[in-house]
């Protein structure tokens, strides 16, 4: 009898030109099935947020560039974090505004969706709306600590639009 896979599915998220997708992490036995899925929604960069599960090799042989942004389960992220996750979002919209930007923890549903949040503020949308807008697409998404973390969380212009164009992205 096969096995039914019982994670939830990827989340794409799209605001103002920006993608993201929202995963539980893969392991060196799904990591084929992972790079199929990626290469799905174009993604160009995965940014892991929990501890190496898997080895990059195979990600970055198809061209996929694997950031580490490891931060403590159930909590927000360290303002270092933010910064680099701010950093990588940058350059890769600058190098191609068409990709999208794969981010996971352990189940894809803590420490990534608070990162993609942070991009949804920055981006122009409250808190209510980022978090509505992910849990709309990943049930469960979010604890209270980090809740009350978004909710805090005072948008700095990082991700700010150029040359005018509403669906494109600037580096500053």
């Amino acid at each position: 009898m096969r096995q039914k896979d019982i994670r939830p599915a990827p989340a794409r998220i799209e605001f103002k030109g920006m993608q993201f997708l929202i995963t539980d992490r893969p392991s060196d036995v799904t990591i084929h099935h992972y790079i199929m899925e990626l290469k799905k929604h174009n993604v160009s960069t995965v940014v892991r947020v929990c501890e190496p599960s898997y080895k990059t090799e195979e990600l970055e042989a198809q061209g996929i560039t694997v950031r580490d942004l490891a931060f403590e389960d159930g909590t927000f992220p360290p303002q270092k974090v933010v910064d680099e996750w701010f950093e990588i979002l940058k350059q890769n919209y600058s190098q191609n505004p068409e990709a999208c930007v794969a981010v996971h923890c352990v189940a894809g549903l803590g420490r990534a969706p608070v990162l993609v949040a942070l991009a949804l503020i920055e981006l122009g949308l409250k808190y209510e709306a980022a978090v509505e807008m992910i849990r709309d697409k990943r049930r469960g998404a979010i604890n209270a600590k980090q809740l009350s973390f978004l909710e805090k969380y005072r948008p700095k212009s990082r991700l700010k639009h150029k040359n005018g164009h509403k669906n494109s992205c600037c580096v500053q």
